[in-house]
């Protein structure tokens, strides 16, 4: 899962990109309004983390902005201010949730998890089931042969990527895109490694290597 984080406080948003990567999401961080909706408008993002009061353009102008244009992401809103009016002002310009500064990381995580789920309860199901593979997206749990198999945040979303395209070709590239960020500027042959570790944890078998194109995960 993609997060987009648009947040001005930069100590702040980095310190919700290092926790929230630490869950196993991919995060990218933008701190103004526009450059938000630039980037939310790509459409590649599972959710979008939106501070209010930004430079550029607010974060109310952002999400009608996003709403108008038909684009779903869920949007869960950041701000410093409080009383039932700023929230009813958040919710009204399409926002999913509604957090008041200073909040609990934990409290965040679990909003950010709750509406991952309530947009997938919309369309799949959480549970992925592939053979003798079953991956529960929403409790971050996989098993192999009914055998529950202990994955880190990074290899369950190399995973994920490959079950949701079951039988098709992922790019390396996609999984680049989607279990890291824009920002990262490592090796690319990180994702050999995932692999690699995910066959030894999974079988041999399970993840084949097209060679030039990607990988592809055995449907059966």
């Amino acid at each position: 899962m993609r997060v987009l984080i648009v947040e001005d406080e930069r100590r702040l948003a980095v310190s919700l990109a290092r926790g929230l990567t630490a869950e196993g999401f991919a995060v990218d961080v933008v701190h103004d309004g526009l450059e938000g909706l630039h980037r939310a408008g790509e459409g590649v993002h599972d959710l979008v983390v939106l501070d209010i009061m930004l430079p550029g353009m607010n974060g109310y102008r952002v999400c009608a902005a996003l709403r108008e244009a038909g684009n779903e992401v869920p949007i869960l809103m950041l701000t410093a201010k409080d009383g039932e009016y700023d929230e009813a002002e958040g919710l009204d310009t399409g926002a999913d949730d509604y957090l008041t500064k200073p909040f609990s990381y934990v409290v965040l995580v679990a909003r950010v998890k709750a509406l991952l789920r309530r947009r997938g309860s919309a369309g799949a199901s959480p549970v992925l089931r592939l053979g003798s593979l079953v991956l529960d997206t929403a409790a971050r749990r996989v098993f192999r042969n009914d055998t529950e198999v202990t994955l880190t945040a990074k290899e369950f979303a190399v995973l994920e990527q490959l079950a949701v395209r079951a039988g098709q070709v992922v790019g390396k590239s996609r999984i680049l895109e989607h279990v890291w960020d824009f920002a990262y500027d490592g090796d690319p042959n990180i994702v050999e490694v995932y692999i690699s570790t995910l066959r030894r944890k999974l079988g041999a078998d399970l993840i084949q290597t097209v060679r030039g194109a990607g990988y592809r995960l055995a449907s059966s």
